[in-house]
């Protein structure tokens, strides 16, 4: 998807930043590596920055900087920050006024006797998968101060694509550039990112209704 959105963002720019096929196959497999722990939502709204901040595909280093940026615009700390802040504050967790409900919740998780006595390498493996749960749950809109049971249900998708594709049509716009604008339609209901990208789709088309959900883009659609 990653390379996709570049393409789309970039066109004849993406295709000469490599010399081959397998140049691109290899770039593909970094970035894989690179990207992995963070969660969707936090990538989506980094290519949305790359949008208005390179004309240029930027380097893995410069968009791993356009990632923490994005995540932290939601409140949530970075994990090794994040796991320092629950460590030191094991003793009385009930007594600090935590940076975000994500790292109180991953440290009691992890245990706070656990994260007083034992080392780095016993905790830090295990608050890290709890917190990187966590930060996926408040980027699809889950307030943990009221913990829920249950995952948030993701939008129905049905031919979605095939929709946009009738909406682009009738606005004469290219297929790829509807499917970038709507791309927040396949992002859970109440997501906050959703949110943001909807008003940032409607600023970029004035003229436009932008649906804010699926049944608006269906009675859009002739």
């Amino acid at each position: 998807m990653l390379f996709a959105r570049f393409m789309t963002i970039y066109g004849h720019k993406f295709k000469s930043a490599f010399d081959d096929d397998k140049e691109i196959i290899i770039a593909k497999r970094e970035w894989a590596l690179s990207l992995a722990g963070y969660e969707e939502d936090v990538l989506v709204l980094a290519l949305e920055q790359t949008k208005r901040q390179y004309s240029w595909m930027p380097s893995i280093a410069e968009f791993l900087q356009l990632m923490d940026q994005c995540q932290q615009s939601f409140g949530l700390t970075l994990v090794d920050q994040a796991y320092a802040e629950a460590c030191r504050h094991a003793t009385a967790p009930s007594h600090h006024s935590w940076s975000h409900a994500a790292v109180y919740h991953a440290g009691r998780a992890t245990g706070w006797f656990e994260l007083k006595t034992l080392t780095r390498q016993a905790t830090q493996g295990l608050f890290k998968q709890h917190y990187k749960a966590l930060c996926q749950r408040v980027l699809a809109g889950e307030d943990l101060d009221q913990v829920q049971t249950r995952a948030i249900p993701a939008p129905n998708n049905d031919n979605l694509f095939a929709i946009i594709e009738q909406w682009a049509k009738q606005l004469d716009m290219a297929p790829e550039i509807a499917q970038s604008a709507l791309y927040f339609l396949h992002l859970p209901k109440h997501s906050p990112l959703r949110q943001q990208l909807h008003a940032r789709t409607q600023a970029a088309y004035p003229a436009q209704t932008i649906p804010a959900n699926i049944d608006e883009l269906r009675n859009q659609v002739i």
